[in-house]
């Protein structure tokens, strides 16, 4: 389930991004695509506006498990 943001007055959806889930500009093509339309209301986004952000937390690492003591 995604989580749901609120837009304030003057937000912009990068601001709000940041702001209410510290996620930067990489997340923005991911948000867009899981809101249809958003991107044709303008650089600021409506007062009351819902943003539905995706879970975006990465998955299980591929790196090889390092040990700092056998």
């Amino acid at each position: 389930m995604p989580l749901m943001l609120t837009a304030t007055q003057g937000d912009t959806l990068d601001a709000l991004l940041w702001r209410e889930t510290g996620l930067g500009a990489d997340a923005l093509p991911v948000v867009l695509d899981a809101n249809p339309g958003l991107a044709d209301l303008g650089p600021v986004l409506p007062v009351g506006i819902g943003v539905a952000v995706p879970d975006l937390r990465p998955g299980p690492s591929s790196l090889p498990l390092i040990q700092l003591w056998d």
